[in-house]
């Protein structure tokens, strides 16, 4: 939904983190900054960090959720491969701080262990798509989530927990979008809150929308997006 879109005019890199998908599923424990290592070190084997050193353009970072957290990370550990940065439902720390935060992802890890794959990916698609006229998109969120390896899922989920880069937002100087869904899993003040401790990044809410937004709203969210990206130029 924005592979296509995007390719006429940039070229467009996606990919399996470590864990996940296609990509290997090595023993943990995984962390943020290990995946953020690891796609720095993929942008330098495309050659991608070559150009950079030769005067060219440094790459546009786009991440949902965990991703938005590896590109948080990148833009703190290697702001020299970052021209801009799209952070989509996501936030510059992960802390645990009361008992309903702690509960609710203990549950997920319970559920996965105990229940399976599938069953957690049907619990997040009625999350995620609730209404009616969305069950394709449930159905394929829950094909997409039961191909998740348990082990490999649940060592990335308990790397993120504790995970930060918070008190460095004010160093990160590439110009940065955040769009946020009007319904998602934490709410638009949280999002705003940390906007505003950035010396170069905006919001974008979009509406009547939930985590999954580049799914929920892919017509929306790539106009958001293109807009952004063309004043990068």
């Amino acid at each position: 939904m924005q592979v296509a879109p995007f390719s006429d005019q940039y070229q467009v890199v996606t990919f399996d983190v470590r864990g996940h998908g296609q990509s290997d599923k090595p023993p943990g424990p995984y962390s943020i900054p290990l995946f953020a290592n690891d796609t720095a070190e993929l942008i330098k084997a495309l050659g991608i960090a070559t150009a950079i050193t030769r005067g060219g353009a440094p790459v546009h970072v786009v991440g949902i959720s965990m991703g938005g957290m590896i590109a948080f990370q990148l833009a703190v550990s290697y702001p020299e491969l970052i021209r801009s940065m799209v952070i989509v439902n996501s936030g510059p720390e992960l802390i645990l701080r009361t008992f309903g935060e702690r509960l609710q992802a203990l549950q997920r890890l319970l559920v996965v262990r105990l229940l399976g794959m599938r069953k957690m990916g049907e619990i997040l698609s009625k999350r995620l798509f609730p209404k009616p006229e969305q069950v394709e998109l449930r159905q394929m969120l829950v094909k997409r989530w039961a191909e998740n390896d348990v082990r490999a899922y649940s060592d990335a989920a308990r790397g993120l927990l504790g995970w930060s880069v918070f008190d460095h937002l004010s160093t990160i100087e590439c110009p940065t979008l955040v769009i946020a869904a009007e319904y998602d899993y934490t709410p638009v003040a949280l999002k705003e809150a940390y906007v505003a401790r950035m010396p170069r990044a905006e919001l974008v809410v979009i509406e009547d929308s939930r985590h999954a937004t580049p799914v929920e709203h892919p017509e929306r969210f790539n106009q958001v997006l293109a807009s952004f990206l063309s004043n990068q130029a």
